[in-house]
């Protein structure tokens, strides 16, 4: 008896482990049924915050920038009261007048760094602070430069820094105060001089020799004099003046030369002392009334009478 012959069983292919991880997972997940598939929900409102702090700072900035133009032109803060300290050769209308052009204008508005720089600009001031403050006053503190000299004209006496610079024209018949009239004065009795004003510079050369020549002791002369006087004049320059006894000393112009150095004016001047100091060694100083000594190397005097 022959038997039939049985079909082979089919083997069923077996998952893998990863296969069947994922369905478990999908079977836990459908099991739940609570979430939908996608972002979560807590995700997607995380990623819609930064943009709506960015609207929020948006509209803070512009609320900030309309505050601020409200305040810059509107009828608050503005300067209602302007005042200034620390001036005594500056006139006070010059720095009034810098000030008041600021009045009316809000306090956030003002360039105070402008404002310093014009009060700086004025012939006594050495240094200034201005300041503005939300009571609506303007105010400027000035520094001015110390007074080194007193230069005299047909026009006045005024008063120079020490770098030339005329600061202050002291008033016609007041006496000038202790200090400045210890100060070196020089009588300038020059055609030209009659046009110096507040603000003019004198050149340096010119300077330098005065305040040397008004420093000079009589006694490097060989004078007996107590005090000199320094005058200049358009003949014959710089001329040192003796009251007791009475003499004059023509030394000529500094600083018409330009080739002339300092050094070659200094050594003139040293030259000139000398050649009057031999004069006054040969002579009896009491008698002379003149002497031109502007070529050193050749001096002229007249006696008295």
């Amino acid at each position: 008896m022959k038997l039939k012959t049985q079909p082979r069983p089919t083997r069923r292919p077996q998952r893998s482990h990863r296969s069947a991880h994922r369905g478990l997972r999908g079977l836990t997940s459908r099991g739940r049924g609570a979430q939908r598939p996608g972002v979560p929900v807590r995700r997607r409102i995380a990623r819609r915050l930064p943009t709506l702090a960015r609207a929020g700072a948006l509209l803070a900035a512009i609320a900030a920038t309309a505050a601020l133009v409200a305040l810059v032109n509107g009828p608050w803060l503005r300067v209602t009261e302007v005042a200034f300290a620390g001036q005594h050769y500056t006139d006070p209308s010059e720095l009034e007048r810098v000030l008041e052009e600021q009045r009316g204008t809000s306090v956030l508005a003002i360039d105070t760094d402008s404002v310093r720089d014009s009060i700086a600009r004025l012939p006594a001031v050495d240094a200034v602070t201005v300041s503005a403050s939300v009571l609506g006053r303007l105010d400027a503190t000035v520094v001015e430069h110390e007074v080194a000299f007193v230069w005299q004209t047909s026009s006045g006496h005024f008063l120079g820094a020490a770098d030339g610079t005329i600061i202050a024209r002291a008033a016609d018949g007041e006496a000038l105060a202790g200090d400045v009239a210890a100060l070196p004065q020089i009588h300038d009795e020059r055609f030209a001089a009659r046009a110096i004003t507040v603000g003019e510079v004198i050149p340096d050369t010119v300077l330098r020799t005065a305040i040397e020549l008004v420093g000079l002791d009589p006694a490097a002369l060989g004078s007996d004099s107590e005090h000199l006087a320094l005058r200049l004049d358009d003949v014959y320059g710089f001329r040192l003046v003796s009251e007791s006894p009475q003499w004059e000393i023509a030394l000529g112009a500094y600083g018409k030369d330009p080739r002339e150095t300092a050094a070659e004016a200094r050594d003139r001047m040293e030259r000139q002392v000398a050649a009057v100091r031999t004069l006054f060694a040969e002579r009896v100083e009491d008698e002379i009334g003149w002497v031109d000594v502007r070529n050193p190397g050749k001096v002229y005097f007249r006696v008295k009478g």
